[in-house]
């Protein structure tokens, strides 16, 4: 089972590394980073970079493609390049799926069209406009295509495709082995949640105001 997943300038990191974590552990998985280009590709801070090790074009058909997210995705919108592959792959892959932003990539490929998908809750107007349906939950299994609410939920997406491709019991030994047992301390996760001045303050410098 070959896993590809996406990497482009800006992308956040949390984005790749946490599915890569998990979905890396399945058995008999080759996981691949995978750009235009070889060569490292930094992420949102530019402090950070992963490695492709292909390109887009050495590996036509993964069985699992993840896309990450990250203010980066804005310049990827009309990348046809990008966009192509995504739409090749798709059509023979097991699994299509996104982190956070990484979701308006396999909307602007004209893959979420009529299916239920999520997004960073700042995102989630701007996904609809591409014909998909949006929901706040934090992971949405539509078919095959599985799409992760902002940043950390990639580690929950990850853990639910284990599931599917594991079994339960795999995806729970990973989870213990990784020792994922959320108990943050503040309780501001989510816009429903979080004190409602800092939820209008990104909302007023969010790229994704629709005008």
């Amino acid at each position: 089972m070959q896993i590809a997943i996406v990497l482009f300038d800006r992308f956040t990191a949390l984005d790749a590394v946490g599915p890569y974590e998990i979905l890396s552990r399945a058995p008999g998985a080759e996981t691949v980073f995978v750009a235009e280009r070889t060569g490292p590709v930094r992420n949102d801070s530019g402090s950070l970079a992963l490695v492709a090790d292909r390109t887009l074009a050495d590996v036509p058909a993964p069985d699992v493609v993840i896309v990450p997210g990250g203010p980066g995705q804005s310049a990827q919108m009309e990348n046809e390049t990008l966009l192509g592959w995504l739409r090749a792959a798709d059509a023979t892959s097991t699994w299509t799926t996104s982190v956070c932003t990484g979701s308006l990539l396999l909307a602007a490929a004209g893959l979420l069209k009529g299916r239920r998908a999520t997004s960073h809750w700042l995102a989630l107007d701007l996904i609809k406009t591409f014909g998909a349906e949006p929901t706040g939950e934090r992971v949405v299994i539509e078919g095959k295509y599985v799409t992760a609410a902002g940043v950390s939920s990639g580690i929950d997406m990850g853990l639910t495709l284990l599931g599917r491709i594991a079994g339960d019991e795999h995806a729970q030994a990973v989870q213990l082995l990784t020792e994922y047992d959320p108990q943050p301390p503040y309780d501001a996760g989510s816009p429903e949640k979080a004190p409602a001045a800092l939820v209008e303050e990104f909302r007023a410098k969010s790229r994704f105001i629709l005008r």
